[in-house]
């Protein structure tokens, strides 16, 4: 298949810049996939789309305040830099700009808030294939207890602040109610919606909840340069399933209870555990670079929960084979789903609205 046959036309007024008054108040279109039919709901209206013994998984995932701003002590050239993965304490791989201004050997000064310098700094020491700067951090025992003083929430280039805005909103709707362990570069979006009185409904209602890690990073989001699907290579993402989630998930598959990725970054740590381990959901830690694309077959996820995705994504592609696994007949199911959405004035992308897919 063809990066060009994801395309859509999307009204950029639909792309949502600030999340809705209340995380559960958004809208909720309901894909069925045996009848190719569409509903329209609210996301409070989700606990009457699920059932008891149906189990949710979570992505746990904490974005970190990633994007930083930094200066040469030298020349009192401007950096800005997002870190991507830690390598080991106060070292890390990362994308800075401008980039041909931090060959190996340069040093940085980070700048606070408010723009004056700490007494945290950056080395550069390495330069990789991809361009990505490896740096190594000092003036701080972990450079991750200092991101709250020093650092920014890694929007989405599609969500525009204006320079010196006030950003405590995104602070706090940008991550999930139940996130923990941090890593990821962009919020595992689908679960934005959920609030602690829903998950609380939920659990009255027999819903299991089960949560595994995947800390979001480039691979979820790097564009589909290849004109062909099958030459694009996906970036490499971290991922942990603990063992009470190995458990729970297994038991689910075993009981026939429907096991419903929230998200298709959770969806990619379950397939690509499957598909290591003969089938089986094991407990431990891994990396992917899985890219799901029609006509891909699913063993552990029978319903989907996610977000709409920006025209030839990996994310729209995944969401596409969901839709017909093992057939390539999904793309037009959602196109069309995503054709009414549009229609109908859904939000799109990270702050917009949900669908699910069962």
């Amino acid at each position: 298949m063809r990066t060009a046959d994801f395309d859509y036309p999307l009204p950029d007024e639909l792309i949502a810049q600030h999340p809705a008054g209340r995380r559960d108040a958004s809208r909720l279109m309901v894909v069925n996939r045996q009848a190719w039919e569409v509903a329209h709901q609210t996301f409070q209206d989700l606990p009457t789309r699920l059932r008891a013994g149906d189990l949710l998984v979570f992505n746990n995932s904490k974005v970190i305040p990633a994007r930083l701003r930094g200066r040469n002590p030298h020349s009192g050239g401007r950096f800005e830099i997002l870190l991507v993965e830690e390598v080991a304490p106060n070292d890390w791989w990362a994308m800075l700009k401008p980039g041909r201004r931090a060959r190996p050997g340069t040093e940085i000064t980070l700048l606070d808030h408010a723009g004056a310098a700490t007494a945290v700094s950056a080395r550069v020491v390495e330069v990789n294939a991809e361009g990505h700067r490896r740096l190594q951090f000092c003036g701080t025992p972990e450079l991750l207890n200092e991101l709250t003083n020093l650092g920014e929430t890694p929007l989405p280039p599609y969500i525009r602040r204006v320079a010196g805005s006030d950003l405590r909103e995104d602070d706090n709707r940008y991550q999930t109610v139940y996130a923990q362990p941090p890593g990821s570069l962009a919020a595992p979006t689908a679960g934005l919606h959920f609030t602690p009185e829903l998950l609380s409904t939920l659990a009255a209602r027999g819903v299991e909840t089960a949560f595994v890690t995947l800390h979001v990073g480039l691979g979820t989001f790097a564009p589909v340069k290849a004109e062909a699907l099958a030459g694009h290579v996906m970036h490499e993402e971290r991922y942990e399933v603990s063992a009470a989630a190995a458990a729970l998930i297994q038991a689910a598959r075993a009981e026939s209870r429907r096991v419903i990725a929230v998200g298709t970054t959770t969806l990619r740590v379950l397939e690509s555990v499957a598909a290591a381990n003969e089938g089986q959901v094991t407990a431990g830690p891994g990396r992917t670079r899985i890219f799901i694309h029609p006509p891909a077959r699913f063993r552990v996820v029978d319903a989907l929960l996610t977000n709409f995705h920006l025209p030839c994504s990996t994310l729209l592609m995944l969401v596409s084979a969901f839709a017909a696994p093992g057939e390539v007949r999904g793309r037009e199911l959602i196109l069309r789903a995503y054709a009414e959405a549009v229609r109908e004035r859904y939000r799109f992308f990270s702050y917009g609205d949900a669908m699910f897919i069962a």
